[in-house]
């Protein structure tokens, strides 16, 4: 029986035989496309844009009503995207710009279950610190959906 050896300067392609079938979350039992597969990237990066722009536009309010200050807008900003993930997760399986772009969070460890309340959060704090969501793993999940054993779906 013979055996190829190879390292990581040989390429993509030593790691072994390729499959074209084996599209991204199909190890997790998610369908290759259409609703309920992996979402693309610039999709999830919409999404956040948008949740971004929602917490900003609630942060305004408070700056408008004089509750904030503009030296801790950021802040505030923050913690309301914060607060708006971790609920909006949490009770509906999506943040506002997930809707808009058509994005669910699943659990991938139990068919059926939400999101709970202390995945949501320890998703949404990892997100918060921008690096986890920076490494992705073959499959194109960040880091913080590998800790919570959750994954970012298309819903339509």
């Amino acid at each position: 029986m013979s055996r190829t050896f190879s390292s990581w300067l040989s390429g993509p392609e030593s790691a072994g035989p390729s499959h074209p079938d084996n599209a991204p979350g199909q190890g997790l039992g998610l369908p290759s496309s259409g609703p309920g597969s992996l979402a693309p990237m610039g999709r999830r990066m919409a999404a956040l844009a948008l949740d971004w722009m929602v917490g900003y536009g609630l942060a305004g309010l408070g700056v408008a009503a004089g509750l904030v200050t503009p030296e801790y807008l950021a802040t505030v900003v923050l913690g309301v995207w914060l607060v708006l993930g971790v609920a909006s997760v949490r009770l509906f399986g999506f943040t506002p710009g997930q809707y808009a772009c058509g994005l669910r969070v699943v659990p991938v460890d139990g068919p059926g279950l939400g999101v709970g309340i202390v995945r949501a959060a320890v998703r949404g704090l990892l997100i918060a610190l921008v690096v986890p969501a920076l490494f992705a793993d073959a499959d194109g999940r960040g880091l913080q959906d590998r800790a919570t054993a959750t994954a970012v779906v298309r819903s339509r």
